[in-house]
């Protein structure tokens, strides 16, 4: 199996609700959105799923949606079984079996030397938060390992934001380690296939930077338009 090396000394992450919005806090004072909760600020994908959901009707998206996410939570689970090497508590259904099969074909491949599985990172620097699904050595480099799902084969073009998520973690984790990680993979499994995205972390973390900085635009927006409505604020130690 893998060779673990696993990094299990950080502090632990707690998440709370603020305002409906997904955010961690270390202790206690500052509080950080997540990665993907950012990574909403970007219009244009906003744009693109509101059409989506106006093409097959609210209904349908909801079904489409929810069965994505038990899809994907379930995908992740029997990763991080298998790469722990430990009993699943539960028995998956065999058609999400089958997608991590290519998964783990890719894993026996090129990963080992693992260091976190579904581990919480924070930084201070991009005021952000988020967990992990995997940072291990890839073909020898240091690497975050995000597993996807899909109903069908991804085109590079579309899951920009992936590679941005990822170069973030990259950026948590070596701030938290002072482990340089510089290559981001990205594996997609769909019915009866498997896609492998290799990407540079320097190559998108501007991108995420600039989401970033869209996040606190429309936040400080937000909180203007609370107090022109009420004549308080509240932002509770949000960064």
């Amino acid at each position: 199996m893998f060779n673990l090396n696993l990094i299990d000394n950080l502090p632990k992450l707690e998440q709370v609700e603020i305002n409906g919005v997904r955010h961690y806090t270390h202790d206690g004072k500052k509080f950080y959105p997540s990665v993907t909760t950012v990574l909403s600020a970007d219009k244009s994908k906003q744009a693109g799923i509101q059409k989506w959901r106006d093409r097959v009707g609210e209904e349908e998206a909801n079904r489409i949606s929810h069965m994505a996410t038990s899809r994907g939570t379930a995908v992740h689970y029997i990763m991080e079984d298998y790469i722990l090497d430990q009993k699943p508590i539960t028995k998956p259904m065999p058609i999400h079996v089958e997608m991590a099969q290519g998964l783990k074909d890719y894993a026996n491949k090129y990963i080992d030397n693992v260091r976190m599985v579904e581990g919480q990172l924070w930084s201070d620097d991009l005021e952000v938060a988020g967990t992990v699904d995997l940072v291990a050595d890839f073909e020898g480099e240091p690497a975050i390992i995000d597993w996807k799902t899909s109903n069908y084969p991804k085109k590079r073009a579309y899951i920009e934001s992936y590679f941005m998520q990822e170069s973030a973690y990259a950026k948590m984790f070596e701030e938290r380690t002072g482990i340089e990680v510089k290559k981001i993979v990205t594996l997609v499994a769909y019915p009866n296939g498997t896609q492998m995205f290799v990407e540079k972390t320097d190559d998108w973390i501007d991108k995420f930077i600039e989401v970033r900085e869209m996040y606190d635009t429309q936040l400080q927006s937000m909180l203007q338009s609370e107090v022109d409505d009420n004549g308080t604020s509240d932002s509770r130690g949000v960064l």
